[in-house]
């Protein structure tokens, strides 16, 4: 079959061996970075600033947007990916999508706006209803399941670009229940029959998507160090924040990766479970990256934020993100030690900010989470 036509859209093999992660989803990813990018730098911004309430919400709005359209795409290319010049095309306009809403973030931190921001996701989505349609076309016990999909996507759509006459008042509420919303498509459509995925495959895509986060991390220890050259009275506590940096970067990276997450999606509540609670890990490791960039100014004398609310920027991140991978994937691979030293380790960090030299502590806690994990391996080997 030669390229120029198109491969009928059936579910694939959850079986299937050696399944990766393509270049087309590794491209696709890319300008999510941009996206988490200016959402993390806005929020910087609004934390400096001490717009706390505001930032954190406009936050989790937009940040909402990003995750839900990454992982509805994620989790249909697991089950439906043919590769060919249809479905390319219909990804590259879902990346135009982002592209847009990346574009209207800093509207939605300035003033509230969130006209581009909706325009962009509706592109998104308006481009996975046309590929749940191609699975519904190709037929098989999965036709129901797609109609419904692409149903229940479209009228939510329509009630998103309501949110652009409503008035500002009632905004976050009509947000949430759409929100609520989109979260119900999937619960409801996989009533119908349950989509195929590929574990390992799925997982591998999650984790690649926590590495773009971790790498916003690395790129605001990266910053210290620049400040440092031009600040030079600041110079010894830049450098030992990017020193710090870069131990708790890694730590979140050793302990995310610690357990085989193949096993958490091992049925479909599990499976919910895994992807949505991955909203706050991954909006965690997104502010994460955020708070170093408060600390920075704190260093410098840049923000209004006192240093112990600096030092939350940070570790109220950290916190969240170590409880949630604990939850989802972490726990049930776990002894009794380490499903004590985990959790532990969490509620620590969020004391280190009251104690008199703040994030040092926090790199230690973490420090000894991971030699936790080392001196005791998961107890559920990956397969």
């Amino acid at each position: 079959m030669t390229r120029s036509r198109l491969v009928p859209m059936r579910p694939r093999d959850p079986h299937e061996p050696g399944r990766v992660a393509s270049s087309l989803e590794l491209f696709f990813d890319l300008v999510f970075v941009i996206a988490v990018s200016v959402a993390g730098a806005q929020l910087h911004h609004a934390l400096s600033e001490k717009h706390i309430t505001s930032g954190v919400l406009s936050y989790a709005m937009v940040f909402f947007a990003i995750w839900w359209a990454w992982m509805n795409f994620t989790w249909f290319a697991t089950s439906f990916a043919t590769d060919d010049w249809l479905y390319r095309v219909l990804t590259i306009v879902q990346m135009s999508g982002v592209l847009v809403l990346a574009a209207g973030i800093e509207k939605v931190f300035a003033d509230h706006d969130f006209t581009v921001v909706v325009i962009g996701y509706v592109v998104m989505r308006m481009a996975m209803i046309a590929q749940w349609l191609r699975a519904a076309r190709s037929g098989g016990g999965n036709r129901r399941t797609a109609q419904f999909y692409a149903g229940g996507i479209a009228i939510v759509q329509v009630l998103w670009l309501t949110l652009l006459v409503m008035p500002g008042s009632v905004q976050v509420i009509a947000w949430v229940v759409f929100v609520i919303a989109e979260l119900a498509v999937p619960i409801v459509a996989e009533r119908r029959g349950v989509t195929p995925w590929h574990p390992h495959h799925i997982t591998e895509r999650y984790g690649l998507f926590t590495l773009i986060l971790l790498g916003e991390s690395l790129l605001a220890s990266a910053n210290a160090i620049i400040e440092a050259v031009h600040d030079h009275e600041s110079l010894g506590p830049l450098i030992a924040l990017s020193a710090l940096t870069l131990v708790v970067t890694a730590a979140l990276w050793w302990i995310y990766f610690w357990p085989p997450h193949h096993t958490a999606i091992t049925s479909f509540r599990r499976s919910l479970r895994y992807g949505y609670v991955h909203y706050f890990v991954f909006a965690a490791a997104g502010a994460f990256s955020a708070g170093i960039e408060v600390e920075i100014d704190s260093i410098t004398h840049h923000t209004e934020l006192s240093e112990v609310a600096a030092s939350y920027t940070v570790t109220i991140p950290i916190a969240i993100f170590v409880v949630g991978i604990w939850w989802i994937a972490l726990r049930d691979n776990a002894d009794r030690v380490v499903n004590i030293a985990v959790p532990v380790g969490a509620v620590l960090v969020l004391l280190d900010p009251l104690i008199p030299i703040p994030f040092a502590l926090t790199a230690v806690f973490m420090a000894g989470v991971v030699a936790t994990l080392v001196l005791r391996p998961p107890v559920r080997p990956a397969d």
